[in-house]
């Protein structure tokens, strides 16, 4: 094989790995990123002062939501870049709420 076979191949490789990048990201964001702000929103939802069978209920419950949102969310934006930095939006509110749970602070 020459050189400038062996060239037009890794051209050709790069060209596509540029066509299917971007769909890889989104879905990697969708199914990786989705579950994370699912999980992150469920532990938030303890630290709302509710009994804690009816947070634990709330939370699963607010986790499908927010997941299908999510993964809507991820498809609906016009670049991989735009979804993975909503995702990280919406997961900093989330993380700043769970952060009681997590060092194991009782909700008033």
């Amino acid at each position: 094989m020459t050189s400038s076979a062996v060239s037009g191949a890794l051209r050709a490789a790069l060209a596509k790995a540029c066509q299917v990048g971007p769909l890889l990201s989104r879905i990697v964001a969708a199914i990786g990123g989705g579950y994370v702000l699912g999980a992150v929103a469920s532990v938030a939802v303890l630290a709302l002062p509710m009994d804690k069978p009816q947070a634990v209920l709330a939370g699963t419950m607010a986790s499908f939501l927010v997941y299908t949102g999510a993964v809507i969310w991820v498809f609906a934006v016009r670049s991989a870049t735009r979804a993975w930095v909503g995702l990280l939006l919406a997961a900093l509110p989330l993380v700043l709420a769970a952060w009681p749970v997590w060092n194991g602070v009782n909700p008033a």
